[in-house]
């Protein structure tokens, strides 16, 4: 396996890659294009996407991941996942040339790295989708999504040693008032949330939806589906890490992953 830096452009400035892949000309017709969300750096959250990257090269899947503008090694200004359309593209089209034996192009991306993979995979070439934990709702103030609250009060209902903690410690009114109202208030969409069900949407089969069962991040993304009548093929891993960092974790998310990567 050989791990190699790419430098490329991308409106005037310079985004750097890795590629991880058997040597130069060689490895499977499959590629994958990982997105990292958030201001994540193309290594991912305690190294997961490049410890990822490494385990499918070594099994043939060549493999590239990149830093945004303004993020990590890359130039320019940060102006967060509304803006990477460009990044994308330049990222997708840097493999290809790097990787020409790369036919079938899969794009992988947690958060508002799977939003935008849904949002403008198709322009960058992209046959298939595994989007992890996809920014569809916006939280409000400092309080997390009205369904990840829903839920998050739900579980604590049916938790018999949620009410002795209660009864112990008494409630927090000003909380609790917060809570109600964010479970009264009717879902926002600030442009996000109708763009990204409608993009996945469009994608029908070739959209695998990744969710982590106790993120707040999936709960809304699950509720927005729901609401909108959309049912993606959905793997759902019992853990509340956005990131998949817990033991068990990344296994799982790999076997997700290379079960599209096989796929005909």
């Amino acid at each position: 396996m050989s791990r190699r830096l790419l430098t490329f452009p991308c409106d005037g400035h310079t985004l750097v890659g890795t590629l991880d892949g058997p040597p130069e000309g060689g490895g499977g017709a499959t590629g994958l294009l990982i997105v990292t969300g958030g201001n994540e750096i193309r290594a991912g959250a305690h190294r997961g996407m490049a410890e990822l990257a490494a385990r499918l090269a070594a099994d043939g899947t060549p493999v590239f991941r990149y830093d945004r503008r303004g993020v990590g090694d890359s130039s320019g200004i940060n102006s967060g996942f509304r803006g990477a359309r460009d990044d994308l593209l330049a990222a997708a089209a840097t493999f290809r040339a790097a990787a020409p034996q790369v036919t079938r192009l899969i794009g992988f991306g947690n958060c508002d790295g799977a939003t935008s993979l849904a949002w403008w995979g198709r322009e960058a070439g992209c046959d298939a989708l595994v989007l992890a934990n996809p920014w569809a709702v916006k939280p409000s103030d400092t309080l997390p999504p009205p369904a990840a609250v829903r839920a998050h009060y739900a579980a604590q209902l049916r938790d018999p040693a949620a009410w002795a903690r209660i009864l112990r410690r008494g409630l927090s009114l000003p909380k609790l008032v917060r809570g109600l109202r964010s479970i009264a208030a009717s879902p926002r969409d600030d442009g996000v949330t109708g763009r990204t069900i409608a993009s996945i949407a469009q994608w029908g089969p070739d959209a695998t939806i990744v969710l982590a069962r106790g993120d707040g991040t999936a709960i809304a993304y699950a509720d927005a589906a729901r609401r909108a009548g959309i049912s993606p093929r959905t793997v759902t891993l019992d853990t509340g890490s956005h990131s998949f960092a817990r033991s068990g974790d990344a296994a799982a998310l790999e076997a997700a992953i290379r079960q599209v990567l096989s796929a005909p």
